[in-house]
């Protein structure tokens, strides 16, 4: 789109294309040159987007708007001046795209051009946090989540910055072809694992890398499959319990056995898809106690039963 900024078209491209399962095409206006793709006022942005403005140059189209009703993920990167207006035939396109049931992934202001097509109204969105004020002053029927790496409401699918557009793709590669294969390609481009959709942009107070409770969190997924509790995690980290948990919401956005929840949901996944051990021993392996419980906790986390998933995700299917 005019403005564009071509790390996020990059972020995109690189991670769909890391996998055969997506085909990968730019689409827009043919006639959008150079002077178009990176023009916007450098003071409207942060200091990084300015720098990015200049190489959105080198992106070209390589399919034109009208094929854009072939497309089954529609990626809306981010661009300058979000409060300008977008050209209709983009805004009809989108429309289009929403209309006949395509995902669409709107990363960062990506979900301006979203807002003004019409197609968010009662929708829940996110976007970097530089501009949740802006989107929620323009589109007031619009619920705008704060501090939120991305959020999915339906088809569609919006993110905060650049950072935040790569967990959504890999959000989306993950609800495709499963886990284990979205692990692979966040490897692939040097990226941890998709993180949550809970997980905050930022903290307001900085925590010193020292005091950071990484080597704790590392520590519950090597010991999964025995019983964490709370106290365990804050022994572990030479906290008090409740300085623990309020560093622990503060880095990851979430209460720490939620989070645990998360993990063991997580290794089940990966055990149901790559291997062929019973519900029980998955149970046992993760965490999770009994097979009663893990059944309930993982239809409760992904809306789906342990063999249903397995069923759609498995190595023999997904092979």
């Amino acid at each position: 789109m005019p403005r564009v900024y071509a790390l996020d078209v990059g972020i995109a491209a690189n991670v769909f294309g890391r996998h055969p399962g997506y085909r990968v095409s730019v689409y827009g206006d043919h006639g959008l040159d150079a002077a178009d793709a990176s023009s916007g006022d450098p003071s409207d942005m942060t200091p990084d987007r300015a720098r990015h403005v200049d190489v959105a140059a080198d992106i070209r189209p390589t399919r034109s708007l009208a094929d854009l009703r072939y497309a089954d993920i529609v990626v809306v990167p981010g661009y300058g001046n979000p409060h300008l207006p977008i050209p209709g035939e983009y805004l009809e396109a989108l429309r289009n795209s929403v209309g006949r049931g395509a995902r669409v992934v709107a990363i960062c202001t990506g979900v301006f051009a979203l807002a003004a097509g019409g197609v968010l109204k009662g929708k829940s969105v996110t976007t970097h946090w530089r501009h949740t004020g802006e989107l929620r002053s323009m589109y007031p029927e619009i619920d705008v989540v704060e501090n939120r790496l991305f959020v999915e409401d339906g088809a569609i699918l919006t993110s905060a910055g650049a950072g935040a557009g790569m967990d959504a793709c890999l959000h989306v590669i993950q609800s495709d072809f499963g886990t284990a294969v979205a692990d692979d390609v966040a490897k692939d481009v040097v990226y941890p694992a998709v993180r949550g959709a809970d997980e905050p942009q930022y903290t307001d107070t900085l925590t010193p890398t020292r005091a950071s409770l990484r080597a704790t969190r590392e520590w519950v997924i090597e010991n999964i499959g025995s019983s964490i509790t709370v106290q365990r995690m804050a022994d572990h980290s030479l906290l008090s319990r409740r300085t623990f948990i309020r560093r622990f919401v503060s880095e990851t956005g979430m209460p720490p056995m939620h989070w645990v929840a998360r993990q063991r949901v997580l290794g089940a996944r990966r055990l149901l898809e790559a291997s062929d051990w019973s519900v029980e021993r998955i149970a046992g392996a993760t965490g999770f106690g009994t097979a009663a419980n893990f059944r309930t906790v993982f239809r409760r986390e992904t809306g789906v039963t342990p063999s249903a998933y397995r069923k759609a995700h498995g190595a023999v299917d997904a092979a």
